[in-house]
């Protein structure tokens, strides 16, 4: 396995769709190892495939670390099928680092995928889950958490980030 590169925000790969992932091969199979090691190295929640420079439908979540027990979810051509709810939180994301806002997406959904075997998967997400997997699926469509925040907030966020930028290449 290898760790690999997380892109970061304004990188372009981030806010292009992704494309169906067709077959499931010894390279997809080590895409996803490559990307469980790699989200778990830095200690992330999820991971898209498009987030380390593969443009395909694929995700990985993984919230055991707030969440005991919780499995290490692989999801191939997820869609969200049912949204129920409404429930702001603070999110953050691997490709934007040190940056934390509030948040307001569905209290719970329900999302179609295929596993690594390639099996139908249905998954209902609550709470956690349910914002980790509209999260990662959001990636997926060329979506950012800071695309679902109000205009005003986003153009704020964009200024501090662009200095944030600046202030770290000196170093």
């Amino acid at each position: 396995m290898a760790l690999l590169e997380i892109k970061k925000y304004p990188e372009k790969i981030l806010k292009e769709k992704t494309v169906h992932l067709e077959n499931i091969d010894a390279h997809t199979q080590r895409l996803i190892d490559d990307m469980t090691e790699t989200m778990h190295a830095v200690r992330g929640l999820g991971l898209a495939a498009n987030q380390v420079g593969i443009p395909k439908k694929l995700c990985i979540i993984d919230i055991s670390l707030k969440e005991d027990k919780a499995p290490l979810i692989v999801l191939i051509n997820p869609v969200i099928v049912e949204k129920e709810g409404a429930a702001e939180a603070e999110e953050g994301c691997l490709s934007i680092p040190g940056y934390l806002t509030s948040i307001k997406r569905a209290e719970k959904v329900f999302v179609r995928g295929i596993d690594r075997e390639g099996r139908n998967l249905e998954i209902e997400g609550v709470g956690l889950l349910a914002r980790a997997l509209q999260h990662e699926i959001d990636h997926l469509e060329g979506i950012l958490f800071i695309d679902r925040m109000s205009p005003i907030k986003r153009e704020f966020f964009k200024r501090r980030y662009k200095k944030f930028l600046k202030d770290n290449s000196k170093e």
